[in-house]
């Protein structure tokens, strides 16, 4: 009965760490586009303009003062 109870204790392990697995993977895929839409809505929070960035995750808010004195 005790070998039962520590073959479960490793299943539940290895689900855990393949969840974890996972998890990292899609963050590390997605973060950027995250970052963005996290960054997005702070921008309109604080009535700043959005800026897109190059590559995902570089976005960034501006001021709409500076943007206007630059026209």
């Amino acid at each position: 009965m005790r070998q039962n109870r520590g073959q479960a204790l490793v299943e539940y392990v290895l689900i855990i760490a393949i969840i974890s697995v996972i998890a990292i993977t899609l963050v590390n895929y997605f973060g950027g586009y995250l970052k963005d839409s996290i960054t997005k809505s702070s921008c309109t929070l604080v009535d700043e303009e959005y800026v897109k960035g190059d590559k995902p995750g570089e976005g960034t808010c501006r001021d709409k003062e500076i943007e206007q004195i630059d026209k």
